[in-house]
């Protein structure tokens, strides 16, 4: 910043002004590193208050979160597919190969979603808060979730006591689009989303207790699917 002008100050930088300094020379540099290579941020897991923060949180926390459903779950109503997708953020290649090959009737997408509860911030910006529970996905940017999944998700929190908030995304989507789209018949589909604060930073935040509801409620969810009249 001390070299630029005040034009250039004002202007975003492009990906084609960034470089990774390794302090070696190029062939120093060579013998580690090859054309292709993945690189990542190194930026490990900490507990703040009550919050985790760490590189990543999105999608690792979902990961986690499907992990430990299944480790709970003691008698799901239906057959049960746990998909770990990839390349969501890329136009959401796994989920919708995922879908078109299991063709489920119902489908629960787990992704986080912004909690935009930082100073300055308007009520209608914060999309989610950190702390008000997990979060049932009405609509993103891509898709208007089945109206029976987001009540069938509401009366399971309630009757639970699971804490809950609704969540509209009005920018970026999920891989519930794929779900529910995809498959051959196309699915009942819904999301179980995590309030994440600082998405797409360096280091990103959630509660641990929405991160529990979250776990929660997917059991939840499994476990009493069919006891809901999902007629129209």
């Amino acid at each position: 910043i001390h070299v630029m002008s005040a034009e250039e100050r004002t202007k975003l930088p492009k990906t084609t002004d960034f470089f990774i300094d390794l302090g070696m020379s190029k062939v120093e540099v060579e013998k580690y590193i090859s054309i292709g290579d993945p690189v990542t941020r190194d930026r490990e897991l900490i507990e703040m208050g009550d919050c985790v923060n760490c590189k990543s949180i999105d999608n690792r926390v979902a990961v986690f979160i499907l992990i430990e459903a299944l480790k709970q779950l003691e008698n799901p109503a239906y057959d049960v597919y746990a998909t770990f997708t990839v390349q969501e953020e890329v136009g959401l290649r796994g989920a919708n190969v995922a879908a078109h090959g299991i063709n489920p009737d119902f489908g629960i997408a787990l992704d986080t979603t912004i909690a935009f509860d930082v100073p300055g911030a308007q009520a209608h910006e914060k999309v989610t808060e950190l702390g008000k529970g997990t979060a049932i996905k009405i609509m993103d940017a891509m898709t208007i979730c089945d109206y029976r999944m987001v009540e069938f998700m509401k009366q399971t929190a309630d009757n639970a006591a699971i804490s809950w908030q609704p969540e509209i995304l009005v920018a970026g989507g999920t891989d519930t689009a794929g779900v529910q789209r995809m498959g051959k018949q196309g699915a009942i589909a819904g999301a179980i989303s995590i309030p994440t604060r600082h998405l797409h930073q360096v280091i990103e935040m959630a509660h641990k207790q929405d991160i529990a509801d979250s776990i929660a409620l997917l059991k939840a969810c499994l476990e009493n699917i069919d006891g809901y009249d999902w007629k129209h």
